[in-house]
């Protein structure tokens, strides 16, 4: 098994099976393609990005100071700009995460030896010298390319402050902030869009109630005065329908223009398991956490649906991703993983999930961006690496601000012990240029998929891909070996008599091209 498994992976993933393993025997999918019926656009604020006061995903992860000797632009490590840059990465949200109620701007502007220190209680008790502030942060984004999401401070802050932060970073004429930011050497103000209103209200950003914070979400809004904020209140840990009801029935709309939702694929935070050398109990318990977001998503927006049929108000998915026990020997705060297959696999089938409700889900943040939890980049030093996710999001990218093409899929299950899931995962969309391209997920440990997609009713006249797959479903790339996992040119894919056949190998994602 373990050398049809390395022939298999060495002929360029061609898919050529030897034997007949009952391990690796194909199973069918069908996939109807409707062409015909496209969907409205997929934002692609979808594919943002976190980047948290945790860990080493700030200080030691993107910002390394002036005086390093790793290339760096302001104190920002340039191969991590290049990298995200490569992603046409949206948007980014800043300071936090639980940090962000706990932080207070004005302590990171102005000169950095005049900044104050603070003691970052929520992650890890070390100190920080906020070095790394509101001009830092703003003007990364502009090297980046992408719009920043900054969460302010409704927890141990006040409504003053955070208009004042608006104030700050985005008024143009004469006022007491804009008159700071000049002294502090920004001209023009930066014409931040997106707002956070807090952090996970109901837990580490107030231990509130969704009565209690619906008003507290009613003044602060208020007072965030300026032109064109999307403003965005914090929303349900996962399945908490209460909350979003309340926000809903609460909240007058003009007041807001989304609803966060934060949901982790966790199956027990008593014991999360390891990142890497998990079992296969593990690995589909994960999946099946991961797969819960299809649940989440369709009873929250039936939700939002009764109070906003025009689906005015976004559902922002501002929180994802795996979540593990950390590596050994690591500070347990910095919640620093590896990033596995596995979770490439939470990736793709969570990406088709949002795609396929882009109706209302209009903005998603993977947790995290740097040496956090299910980074897309992993970083020692001067060494940097891509992580699996990464690659995922990377062939994804050709989703962003498409047009969502509608999929019917019929899959058979992944089986273990008594339970299933869904095998196969797709979505589709078709670009400006009219290029059609379907990504598709076999979650499935142990079998192949054999998927058929009709797509009847369209001429295609060619179809190209790229898959991302290993010999095991714990590979991952480290420092010594960064490129054990990578995309490869995908060659199993027939198309012919409006049907188009694929062969998934087992934990697999495909992005395909059709012109």
């Amino acid at each position: 098994m373990m050398f049809k498994k390395k022939l298999f992976h060495k002929l360029g993933l061609s898919l050529l099976i030897l034997g007949s393993s009952q391990s690796l025997m194909a199973q069918q999918t069908t996939v109807t393609l409707k062409a015909d019926q496209a969907a409205g656009q997929i934002s692609k604020h979808i594919y943002g990005h976190f980047a948290e006061h945790l860990g080493r995903c700030i200080y030691d992860g993107f910002y390394v100071g002036e005086n390093s000797k790793i290339p760096n632009t302001a104190g920002v490590r340039n191969d991590i700009v290049a990298a995200l840059k490569n992603l046409n990465i949206p948007n980014l949200r800043w300071p936090g995460g639980c940090f962000a109620d706990r932080y207070h701007w004005k302590d990171g502007i102005g000169p950095k030896d005049q900044r104050p220190s603070i003691v970052n209680t929520m992650w890890g008790g070390v100190t920080e010298d906020n070095s790394f502030g509101t001009h830092d942060f703003l003007n990364m984004c502009k090297l980046l390319g992408t719009e920043p999401y900054l969460a302010g401070n409704t927890g141990s802050g006040t409504v003053q402050e955070l208009a004042d932060w608006v104030q700050y970073v985005n008024f143009e004429g004469r006022s007491p902030m804009s008159d700071l930011r000049v002294k502090n050497g920004q001209e023009k103000p930066w014409e931040v869009k997106f707002w956070g209103v807090g952090n996970e209200a109901w837990g580490c950003g107030g231990s509130m109630t969704p009565e209690y914070y619906v008003g507290e979400y009613r003044k602060y809004a208020t007072f965030m005065e300026g032109k064109n904020l999307y403003k965005i209140a914090s929303g349900a840990n996962g399945d908490d329908y209460h909350w979003t009801e309340t926000l809903m029935k609460g909240i007058p709309l003009n007041l807001m223009d989304g609803i966060a939702l934060h949901h982790y694929s966790v199956p027990n935070w008593d014991k999360k398991g390891p990142s890497t050398g998990f079992s296969e109990q593990q690995y589909f318990e994960t999946m099946k956490s991961a797969l819960r977001m299809e649940e989440l998503i369709t009873k929250h927006t039936a939700i939002m649906d009764k109070y906003d049929p025009k689906k005015k108000i976004s559902l922002v998915v501002d929180e994802w991703g795996g979540w593990y026990d950390v590596e050994k020997g690591t500070n347990p705060g910095f919640l620093y993983q590896q990033s596995t297959m596995r979770d490439a696999m939470i990736a793709g089938a969570t990406l088709n999930i949002f795609n396929n409700h882009s109706d209302r889900v209009k903005i998603a943040n993977l947790a995290q961006c740097v040496n956090v939890l299910q980074a897309v980049i992993l970083t020692s030093g001067e060494k940097m690496l891509l992580s699996p996710t990464y690659h995922v999001m990377e062939m994804y990218k050709v989703h962003q601000d498409a047009t969502l093409i509608p999929v019917e899929v019929k899959t058979e299950d992944y089986v273990f012990g008594n339970e299933k899931l869904p095998s196969v995962s797709v979505s589709a969309s078709k670009d400006a240029t009219g290029l059609t391209h379907i990504s598709a997920v076999n979650v499935n440990r142990n079998k192949e998929e054999e998927v058929q997609i009709d797509v009847t009713g369209k001429t295609y006249k060619s179809v190209s891909g790229r898959i991302l797959t290993a010999a095991k479903v714990d590979d991952h790339n480290t420092f010594e070996n960064p490129e054990a996992v990578k995309p490869a040119v995908f060659k199993a894919a027939i198309l012919r008599d409006g049907k188009l056949k694929i062969k998934l190998p087992p934990f697999s994602v495909v992005v395909l091209e059709l012109k």
